[in-house]
């Protein structure tokens, strides 16, 4: 009776939940660029039971299946608040049958008794390529290769090719491929020489999205966005983009019953480098004489801290400048002042934020001067000029008028400093004499360093220093200058660093990449111990090159069938942690026995 009335609770409080009462998200997505003929999916997500379906039109595409429908719906309970989501698809698999692009309009259902439409969505359809882009999928080889162009290159693009000085320009580095990156081993960029630049904040993980170029698609991944201010006119060259990749080519061997269903892989080095590009810098229309540098669109504000001071007492004058451009590089504009006023240095301070269109934020001028004597002064607007490039012409935006009243001051004559400004910009006014500095050390009459045996001590330890330093710096270059025996020398530190990677990977029950880490591990020693190419090893050259380096045979078997064992596991895992202890176990024995044995 008790598990009953449990149960009853049970089922209430899930039914009554705040989770049924949240706000209805009715959502389509599928893919933005699709291939001629190429399948792919439509789906409809819908986080509340509906009803009344209404489905768009798909008369552009073939439907090959659909609508299929599924629920799936979760409950948890955290720090004592419960909550439950649940959530309703329909997914459709279409083809495109013609090329062009095609939008598929909104689709609609009732939830409670209110109607709601998802968003729409529009698809390009293009051409189909030779080698379908997003897989990776290369042609089995019986050895490695090299990359075509068409399929992998780098890029670097820029909004504009013309632009005035001082004006943005943003710079985006791209790479396209259609085969599989296994990442990139070195990436050499542009020094932006002659711009003032700021890189806009990307994620770390590059996310590679189908785009097309050239009316065929590409996995497209965006490496890099700096904005680049132009600091001198004329064309500006912006030099090449060079990246080592690394793409991973399938070269079928068929020397076991399991080479017939599963492709060995090999890596394959393959260098892109983009073509520079020119910008052309248009010098500024000659402008007014106050104009501060600004260049973009700019709204002004004033502020003071006081209209009403005694003789000698501080006053700040703030000017913030708002807006987009080339904020970071505004100079200060010029104030006018009574002659009784003394002014010091301003106070720069900007913030601002990097965006594709542009630095957007502020930057402030803090004036700090005080006036000499009583009496009824007038602080006129500050003019600041700025060059808006869209419209080709100077614009003046002034600050408001000031009226400042000073009354006499109690004859101390000393400065009273607003708290924005550091005591040791103000200095005491009146006080014409310092203070006599009374204390003075002072050594003993004759005394002479040169000559002495502590000299000569420190002159023979310095020379020595810089003979041991001398014969150390010859040997080292000898010792680089061979570039094979320094790979011999370091290949079982690199291996077992890489193996080390392994291990972390078995920890978080990684399983391809711990496999992943183990072959790359064999192979990157065996191609630093021999000297041989990474892209130019295989199991049958890998086999001959250990016997001739003295490996006894045993060693050979074992180490063929390591890399065996981690290919079969990462196309069909299974086996657990368990097994993964045992291969890296194995691993780890048959690299230290190679290390004694290869010569």
């Amino acid at each position: 009776m008790v598990i009953k009335q449990l149960y009853l609770f049970v089922c209430i409080l899930l039914f009554s939940l705040p989770g049924f009462s949240q706000q209805v998200s009715f959502t389509m997505e599928a893919p933005k660029i699709v291939e001629l003929g190429e399948q792919f999916r439509l789906a409809f997500t819908l986080n509340a039971a509906g009803k009344n379906l209404k489905l768009p039109e798909l008369s552009d595409f073939d439907v090959l299946m659909g609508p299929s429908t599924s629920q799936n719906s979760s409950f948890q309970i955290i720090n004592g608040v419960s909550s439950q989501s649940v959530s309703f698809s329909y997914l459709f698999v279409l083809r495109a049958k013609k090329e062009g692009r095609f939008t598929i309009n909104p689709a609609e259902v009732t939830v409670n008794g209110t109607s709601y439409t998802s968003n729409g969505i529009t698809i390009e359809v293009v051409k189909g390529s030779a080698k379908p882009a997003g897989g990776g999928v290369d042609k089995p080889t019986a050895t490695p290769g090299s990359v075509p162009n068409s399929d992998l290159f780098v890029k670097l693009n820029v909004d504009r090719r013309s632009v005035y000085k001082g004006d943005h320009v943003m710079a985006t580095i791209k790479i396209y491929s259609k085969v599989n990156l296994n990442g990139f081993e070195d990436i050499t960029l542009p020094s932006f020489e002659g711009f003032w630049s700021q890189d806009v904040a990307l994620p770390q993980q590059i996310s590679l999205q189908r785009e097309t170029y050239n009316g065929e698609i590409y996995n497209v991944g965006t490496l890099k966005k700096t904005l680049l201010f132009p600091q001198q006119t004329g064309n500006i060259t912006i030099g090449k983009v060079k990246i080592d990749c690394i793409v991973q080519q399938r070269v079928r061997q068929p020397k076991s019953f399991f080479d017939d269903f599963f492709d060995n892989f090999a890596n394959v080095r393959a260098t892109v480098i983009s073509d520079p590009v020119i910008v052309t810098v248009n010098p500024l229309p000659a402008g007014p004489a106050d104009f501060s540098g600004a260049v973009g669109k700019f709204d002004l504000r004033s502020s003071i801290t006081s209209t009403n001071v005694k003789e000698n007492d501080a006053i700040t004058l703030r000017i913030d400048v708002t807006g987009n451009g080339n904020i970071k590089l505004i100079n200060a504009p010029k104030i006018k002042l009574p002659a009784d006023f003394e002014i010091y240095d301003p106070k720069t301070q900007s913030n601002f934020t990097v965006t594709t269109e542009g630095l957007n934020g502020n930057i402030s001028f803090e004036y700090l001067f005080l006036p000499r004597f009583a009496g009824d002064y007038t602080i006129p607007p500050v003019d600041f000029v700025y060059f808006d490039p869209s419209v080709g012409k100077y614009v003046t935006k002034s600050s408001q008028e000031f009226k400042i009243h000073v009354a006499k001051g109690d004859g101390t004559q000393s400065a009273n400093v607003v708290s924005s400004v550091s005591k040791e910009e103000v200095k005491y006014l009146g006080k014409d004499i310092r203070f006599i500095k009374s204390k003075i050390e002072l050594k003993p009459k004759g005394y002479v360093f040169f000559g002495s045996f502590s000299f000569y001590l420190i002159y023979l330890i310095g020379i020595s220093c810089l003979l041991a330093l001398y014969f150390l710096y010859q040997k080292r270059i000898r010792e680089y200058a061979n570039v094979a025996r320094m790979k011999n020398k370091k290949a079982s530190k690199v291996a077992l660093r890489r193996l080390k990677e392994a291990s972390g990977h078995l920890a978080n029950g990684a399983t391809e990449k711990f496999y992943e880490a183990v072959t790359r591990a064999f192979w990157g020693y065996l191609s630093d111990k021999m000297t041989i190419p990474f892209a130019e090893l295989y199991k049958e050259r890998a086999a001959a090159e250990l016997v001739n380096h003295k490996a006894s045979e045993s060693v050979v078997a074992r180490f063929i069938q390591i890399l065996d064992t981690c290919e079969f596991a990462r196309f069909a895992p299974g086996g657990g942690n368990e097994k993964m202890n045992e291969i890296y176990d194995e691993a780890c024995d048959v690299m230290s026995q190679m290390e004694k044995e290869i010569n």
